[in-house]
């Protein structure tokens, strides 16, 4: 009878533990509000409050790749999107990128979508090639963001640097296009998931141009995070034919700190919502299980891999 209450104690012992440990907070960093990122955040943050007992969700707009890096590394978001050669950068702390120091804590949960370099200029600024940008002002992304990063990489692989131009601004997606529109601008460089809203919305404002990024260009970048890769034709209006361009892929990335049950918690639930995903942004539908651990910049976290073990996808 003893045993029996002593058991009988500790059960609402432990319930009012339970009780007063609260939430866990989930903090998904993204990225500007007219890109992809952002978007499927919020789709993920509805996921995870949906699917995971007793958590808090919130979505934080950045500036992107690079930033979600530090502020993972830092603590202040339990889940970010980057691309995978901003987070290898992070991880060695390529001091060029932006990250003074490597990046040790930052452990990837999945291999997503590609992004597709969109490098789209107005119809009336006379460019079609990569050699037509000499000269002309550009807007290549916030500063150290990961399309600025990418920015970089290509234009150096095709011979160009931003000396090389009029007129240089450093901004996100939709006020690079709010100054094609007005402009003052002649071409933007944005690395994104397809179909993304800012250049659906210049496309159906203004006459434009979408400039090819050739395969051998692609090759001079030097890295195996850049691949050839194509916008399949009418993926925006007025635009007819395939563009030949690069691609690199997303990632989404945590910290080690994030306990294991929770990230497990996480990718079984990422995993488990593929349909609402791709109803928030159609890039999503690239997301696969079969691929998702494969070639990654960084170590998996040990909840992501126990979810692969158990999905029967190695790892």
């Amino acid at each position: 009878m003893r045993i029996t209450r002593v058991l009988a104690a500790l059960s609402l012992a432990t319930a009012a533990l339970s009780a007063h440990a609260g939430p866990q907070f989930i903090n998904i960093v993204t990225g500007g509000t007219t890109g992809v990122y952002y978007p499927l955040g919020v789709a993920l943050s509805q996921v995870f409050g949906k699917e995971i007992a007793n958590v808090k969700t919130s979505v934080q707009a950045t500036k992107g790749s690079a930033e979600n890096a530090n502020l993972l590394q830092s603590g202040r978001g339990e889940l970010g999107f980057a691309l995978a050669d901003a987070v290898a950068d992070a991880w060695k702390g390529d001091a060029e990128a932006g990250f003074k120091a490597p990046l040790d804590k930052l452990r990837a949960v999945a291999g997503i979508y590609p992004n597709y370099i969109h490098l789209v200029a107005s119809a009336d600024s006379g460019i079609r090639t990569l050699a037509d940008l000499k000269g002309k002002r550009i807007s290549v992304g916030a500063p150290k963001s990961g399309t600025e990063l990418n920015a970089r990489a290509i234009l150096r692989a095709a011979g160009l640097a931003y000396g090389d131009f009029a007129k240089v601004e450093y901004l996100p997606y939709g006020e690079s296009v709010e100054l094609i529109k007005n402009r003052q601008l002649d071409v933007t460089l944005l690395s994104s998931g397809l179909g993304v809203a800012a250049i659906r919305d210049l496309s159906t404002s203004v006459k434009v141009v979408f400039v090819p990024v050739p395969a051998d260009v692609v090759a001079r970048v030097g890295s195996a995070a850049y691949q050839v890769g194509t916008i399949p034709a009418n993926t925006y209006q007025g635009q007819s034919a395939d563009v030949p361009t690069v691609q690199i892929r997303n990632v989404l990335v945590t910290h080690a700190d994030v306990p294991e049950d929770t990230v497990h918690a996480m990718t079984k639930a990422l995993f488990g919502s593929l349909d609402h995903l791709s109803s928030a942004h159609s890039a999503a539908r690239a997301i696969s299980l079969e691929t998702a651990a494969d070639g990654l910049p960084v170590p998996l976290h040990p909840g992501a891999a126990r979810f692969y073990r158990e999905a029967g996808v190695g790892h």
